[in-house]
């Protein structure tokens, strides 16, 4: 584990489209709500999948804010945000290439993540993967403790697969979740952005109701 506060699902997915983002589409980063959403909702290339709206992506941002794990920049429209992590996490840019993978696709062998990562880093062999993998899951409490973990082999499995430690401790099983599996647990933020939302489009609702009523009262019309 990390000394940072655990992250929720959402909370990682966020960081690792971020950080997948800048350094596969430059021109469009950093990222607006809309785009992020849209990133955190990608079909491919993602494990679990997920689909959340606008809210629930606001609220993990301003969580992560808190941790300065992302940065809020206004451009002349909109808002638009960037990732802190390899400034936070003292590490360098292979390795955050690394953590992007394991966050937006869960386990993965060495081979996996060099494949995986190509876009964002071109490591030159399988080995050079494994060195920065080790070096991650070697860190000292002094400097915020092991941020990865190799996990057991199962039966039948060639090779063994390495996990994230950032949303905290990693299930022996974990790596068998389904890709179409939602998010266990999530934040009491995105909770409360997500009842917002809900609150909004009942108020929409009824503000609708009211207006389509006085149209047929006009009309002479009964709903």
């Amino acid at each position: 584990m990390t000394n940072l506060a655990p992250l929720s699902l959402l909370e990682a997915r966020v960081l690792g489209v971020l950080v997948e983002k800048e350094r596969t589409v430059p021109d469009t980063y950093p990222l607006s709500l809309k785009a992020l959403t849209g990133g955190c909702n990608q079909k491919n290339n993602r494990n679990p999948l997920i689909e959340v709206v606008d809210g629930e992506v606001q609220a993990a941002v301003d969580s992560l804010r808190t941790r300065t794990l992302v940065i809020e920049s206004s451009g002349a429209r909109v808002t638009r945000y960037s990732q802190n992590i390899g400034r936070v996490l003292r590490i360098p840019d292979q390795a955050v290439a690394l953590l992007a993978v394991l966050l937006l696709r869960g386990p993965q062998t060495a081979a996996e993540l060099r494949t995986a990562s190509e876009r964002m880093h071109r490591f030159a062999d399988v080995s050079s993967v494994e060195a920065f993998l080790d070096e991650l899951s070697q860190r000292s409490s002094e400097n915020g403790g092991p941020l990865v973990v190799k996990l057991a082999r199962a039966p039948g499995e060639r090779e063994a697969r390495w996990a994230h430690l950032l949303a905290g401790p990693v299930e022996p099983r974990q790596s068998d979740a389904s890709p179409s599996v939602a998010a266990a647990e999530v934040s009491l933020a995105e909770i409360a952005a997500l009842r917002s939302h809900h609150a909004q489009l009942a108020a929409e609702v009824a503000e609708l109701r009211t207006k389509l009523e006085r149209m047929a009262a006009e009309l002479g019309l009964r709903l």
